[in-house]
């Protein structure tokens, strides 16, 4: 399984729990602002401000924390101005691994990243240094159960879509971010209840690591990087034994 998969089963059983305590929400609610910020408050013609308000509702975020996000993104609310970055490096045993940084001070959140790296036997790299290996790409999420691959296939592939694969016991639809909304269109009119949408950097090649113990501290690398508040999304080139997974 690739890195981006394993990452993502973790990355969603994490999101369950930080949901119950407010801090996926805040993660949330930066990203609904910047989108606001640079698009509009409009979801209908800012498909990134939609991605982010969809994002919020699959874990239940308050209407009201939404609409306190959109509103501090268009400037009717006032709050601390965020800067979008992006830091690069790599985890022990050469993993690829890129952090997408929604912060209020840079001089601040640098520093800490370069620490969980350097805590990790990790190295904080230079900016390009492995963004390359990333492909921006929409992914939507449905129950297995739901329907069958060859089905769905034909449906998503018409609509835009790249591929279907089974990941754990969900159907994962990949396609552009820029068709990502017609496939979810097609999705719902054909009474597909989805799980979840996101856009995301998936590898293009991947890093065996078949030590166990390599394969854990590359774990606590990305889980530590994912912990931290103005971190928004991990990605990492990995693909890693099912022993090593936590249970």
């Amino acid at each position: 399984m690739a890195g981006h998969s394993h990452w993502a089963n973790i990355s969603r059983k994490k999101s369950l729990i930080d949901a119950k305590r407010g801090k996926l929400w805040s993660k949330l609610a930066k990203a609904i602002i910047v989108a606001a910020r640079h698009g509009g408050s409009d979801p209908d013609t800012n498909l990134r401000l939609r991605y982010g308000i969809d994002a919020a509702k699959a874990v239940s975020m308050p209407k009201e924390n939404i609409q306190r996000a959109i509103k501090t993104g268009t400037g009717d609310l006032k709050e601390g101005n965020l800067e979008e970055s992006i830091y690069e490096g790599y985890a022990a045993g050469g993993v690829a691994v890129l952090c997408e940084i929604l912060t209020d001070n840079k001089n601040r959140t640098a520093p800490e990243i370069r620490k969980i790296f350097e805590v990790c036997d990790g190295k904080l790299g230079a900016t390009g240094c492995v963004a390359y290996l990333f492909q921006r790409k929409g992914v939507v999420r449905v129950p297995q159960t739901s329907c069958s691959e060859e089905w769905l296939m034909e449906l998503t592939i018409e609509a835009g879509a790249d591929d279907v694969k089974l990941c754990g016991d969900r159907w994962e639809v990949t396609c552009e971010p820029q068709t990502m909304a017609a496939t979810i269109a097609a999705m719902q009119h054909a009474g597909l209840s989805i799980e979840s949408n996101e856009i995301v950097r998936i590898p293009m090649s991947t890093v065996d690591i078949e030590d166990v113990e390599l394969a854990r501290k590359i774990l606590d690398l990305v889980e530590r990087l994912d912990e931290h508040d103005d971190v928004q999304s991990v990605s990492a080139n990995f693909n890693i034994p099912d022993e090593a997974l936590p249970s």
